[in-house]
């Protein structure tokens, strides 16, 4: 059996590409741009068949359509009320696939739609596509629906798995959509693919002996998510638009048209490496960096009504970029900056900068936030430092006037939340390129040369 995982590692994502063996191939929860599931297609001499969604995804807008003008035709739950032409399946409904069958198995809890889809051959299974359902270690979140659905959707997650999945084969292979780095998951482990067996016996979330037991331990585990998160249901239902492969050019904008639609509004993004940023940007605007968590972070601080602007370095890939804000639901951008912060300063605008030091480059006395998510500030961080998410920046930054100094991992967070800072009228900001360890050590450091 050919399966062949399409990992997005910015959203902690995987989707699939199966071989049917006739010459045809099925795509498992693709993301928006169907460029990589059509050459993977091509490459395995396959024409794509149909496109399966496991439920209606909170963290990306679905490719299904993108597929289904490419000649796919779409199977989806019935339960999720899509408004454009679908094939609907229910618990136990069976697709036949030319001697093998993909079997809907009712599993819900990360939504109330959700399905898993069993593979078999013949009668014997093959695989299982358990979406949300049950992953390598943990399973999905209950909780981004409404806060009153978070318990009920977490009792019916244990029972879908106890009653629906562990009672399949122990060595039958398991193919989740979440895993490592998405919000939507609960579980520690890096890997992406298990089997039923494995997560018998070493998932932490099943090692209890009640519900109320696998309720608890789940909220437990749960952090905060990208405010997107909410939007994404209502585009996967209504349908996004369709681009195809080939997407419209970014338009070249002034300097005085970014700058009049800033004054309007707009939103400038800046996607350079934040070294670029903390030497010279336009003013007030948003600092992140282009890396596969791009789109997870614009999602997250940015406002999708906005007319937005983009500022990008020569040799960034402009169409990643694109499909990146086009999986988190902003389209098409206004344009981008022509001859970048250059032309703006050439054009007599004014330029802003950050502080953008290394560990040894911050004053332990002054004013330290860490923008890390919470589960990294628990696992380690400075006695004297501030947490606040990146998240949360934004709706906090009042209670900062000047002097605060910013730090995460490696900067790329910072860099956001500092430009976020300035955009609230925050002053003297300085953002640090070393995390909680490099920052101790040069404090140390510093203390016994002194």
């Amino acid at each position: 059996m050919n399966i062949v995982p399409i990992i997005d590692v910015g959203l902690g994502n995987s989707s699939y590409i199966v071989d049917l063996g006739d010459g045809s191939a099925l795509a498992i929860d693709p993301e928006r741009d169907p460029s990589p599931y059509l050459k993977v297609a091509a490459e395995l001499g396959l024409r794509l068949r149909f496109t399966v969604e496991t439920h209606l995804h909170a963290d990306f807008v679905s490719g299904s359509r993108e597929l289904v003008a490419e000649g796919a035709t779409l199977v989806a739950p019935s339960g999720s009320n899509l408004s454009f032409g679908h094939r609907r399946l229910s618990d136990g409904d069976q697709l036949d696939l030319g001697g093998l069958t993909l079997e809907a198995i009712a599993t819900p809890g990360h939504t109330p739609e959700h399905l898993s889809y069993l593979l078999l051959d013949d009668t014997e299974p093959v695989a299982l596509f358990s979406g949300g359902t049950l992953m390598a270690g943990g399973v999905a979140r209950t909780d981004l629906l409404t806060p009153e659905l978070a318990e009920p959707l977490a009792r019916a997650a244990y029972r879908s798995i106890q009653e629906r999945l562990l009672v399949l084969p122990d060595d039958l292979k398991v193919y989740p959509t979440h895993g490592a780095g998405s919000f939507c998951s609960a579980g520690p482990t890096d890997d992406r693919t298990t089997t039923i067996g494995r997560e018998r016996r070493t998932n932490p979330l099943l090692a209890v002996d009640t519900e109320d037991e696998f309720v608890e331990a789940l909220f437990a585990g749960l952090g905060s998510y990208p405010t997107y998160f909410g939007r994404m249901r209502g585009i996967n239902q209504s349908g996004p638009t369709i681009y195809g492969t080939r997407l419209p050019r970014l338009q070249a904008l002034t300097p005085a048209e970014v700058a009049e639609i800033q004054q309007d509004g707009g939103l400038v993004v800046d996607v350079r490496p934040v070294d670029r940023f903390a030497a010279g940007h336009v003013p007030n605007s948003l600092s992140i960096e282009l890396r596969d968590q791009f789109g997870t972070w614009l999602g997250w601080v940015a406002d999708p009504t906005k007319p937005l602007v983009l500022v990008v370095d020569d040799g960034q890939d402009v169409s990643e970029l694109v499909w990146q804000m086009l999986n988190v639901g902003f389209e098409i951008p206004v344009g981008r900056l022509a001859g970048g912060v250059s032309a703006w300063r050439a054009a007599g605008l004014p330029v802003a900068t950050v502080n953008f030091v290394g560990a040894s480059g911050l004053d332990e006395a002054k004013t330290i936030v860490d923008v890390r998510q919470l589960s990294e500030w628990a696992s380690g961080h400075l006695a004297q430092a501030t947490h606040i998410e990146l998240g949360d920046i934004a709706a906090r930054a009042d209670q900062f006037e000047t002097d605060v100094q910013v730090h995460c991992g490696h900067g790329q967070r910072a860099m956001t939340a500092a430009s976020l800072l300035e955009r609230a009228g925050v002053e003297g900001i300085t953002v640090c390129s070393g995390g909680p360890d490099e920052i101790t050590k040069a404090f140390v450091e510093a203390a016994i040369t002194q």
